[in-house]
């Protein structure tokens, strides 16, 4: 451990134990979905599969989320269980992109999560009043107790380069690991040769937590939407020339899901994790696409909901992302050893 990475370790290690001195319960069951490391595991699209099933077995969710870099003061709803009632300026990116692809769950944004889920079930009316709370970037937030912790790891690049914040990108050791009560490894369906690879950090991960189920799960390419909401299939997508660009925490895993759905990149810009447009940056991205003589430009979703306030092309289209795993995963989550708290 270098000296930076021990300042860091020691910072953090203290507001860890004076944060959990003092934490709290809500009344119902938190699931918690992290990560271990910076973005890139895919928990946007997991959470939202997570919120659906919840929905589906009969549970009333509610999803409570930091709103990373939204600039409203908590608690606030960024959706009630109808719509979006912040904008990504507001609410963040991905609290947005929740509370579009959830319209029946609510979003509740807020940096104490506990005031956030006690701020629902005040304000909420009895049939949208949640029984379960989802906590979205939960593993590292110990001021709000969690029924279960998931953590997802990025079986392209599980661990950085194994240091942490700031000269990695871990959070904390990797063998915390150990707090995980269900590990799903994401993103294998990527690479041909990515089975080996997935099952040998299993392995590992083992040794941290022997007892921990762990699932393999893919986030695969679903359907393009443009700005009007037109959807193409994934068939009439392949072999369209496209300039591609995002802001997200693992870019490289677009590229490559971009092509894995048969799609020629003719370009390809990485912006910073949760990066602000400006409208010079999508003047560039026009200018690049037409000197490549590009047919689409292509981003993410999460990126969509931080380019609303511009004026943007037609031919500029997301991609949709499915979060697929092993139904036993979900048997697993929605299990519990103690009767629901009322």
């Amino acid at each position: 451990m270098t000296l930076f990475e021990l300042l860091y370790f020691l910072g953090y290690s203290i507001k860890k134990g004076y944060v959990a001195m003092n934490q709290k319960r809500l009344p119902h069951q938190v699931i918690s979905i992290g990560n271990i490391t910076l973005g890139g595991t895919g928990k946007t699209p997991a959470t939202i599969a997570l919120a659906r099933e919840a929905k589906q077995r009969g549970f009333r969710p509610c999803i409570l989320t930091r709103g990373y870099k939204g600039k409203a003061e908590g608690p606030c709803f960024v959706s009630r269980g109808e719509r979006p009632l912040l904008n990504a300026d507001e609410a963040g990116d991905e609290a947005v992109l929740m509370a579009e692809k959830l319209g029946d769950i609510p979003v509740v944004k807020g940096k104490n999560r506990y005031e956030a889920g006690m701020f629902s079930l005040s304000s909420l009316p009895s049939a949208l009043r949640p029984d379960m709370f989802l906590l979205d970037d939960g593993f590292q937030h110990w001021a709000l107790f969690r029924d279960k912790d998931i953590v997802l790891i990025d079986s392209s690049v599980p661990f950085g380069n194994r240091r942490m914040l700031p000269l990695g990108t871990l959070r904390e050791p990797v063998k915390e690991i150990r707090r995980a009560d269900i590990i799903v490894i994401t993103k294998t369906d990527l690479n041909r040769n990515q089975h080996t690879t997935a099952h040998d950090l299993m392995k590992e991960l083992k040794r941290y937590n022997p007892d921990v189920p762990i699932f393999f799960a893919e986030h695969s390419p679903e359907t393009f939407i443009t700005v009007e909401g037109k959807t193409f299939s994934l068939e009439e997508a392949k072999g369209k020339r496209v300039f591609a660009f995002c802001g997200i925490g693992n870019p490289q895993s677009f590229r490559e899901t971009l092509l894995s759905a048969g799609l020629q990149i003719k370009g390809f810009l990485a912006y910073r994790d949760h990066h602000r447009y400006s409208a010079g940056d999508m003047q560039s991205i026009k200018d690049n696409a037409e000197r490549t003589g590009s047919e689409w430009i292509v981003t993410t979703e999460k990126d969509i909901m931080r380019l609303r306030n511009f004026s943007m092309p037609e031919n500029l289209v997301s991609l949709a992302i499915e979060f697929t795993v092993d139904e036993k995963f979900y048997d697993e989550v929605f299990t519990f050893d103690r009767v629901l708290r009322t």
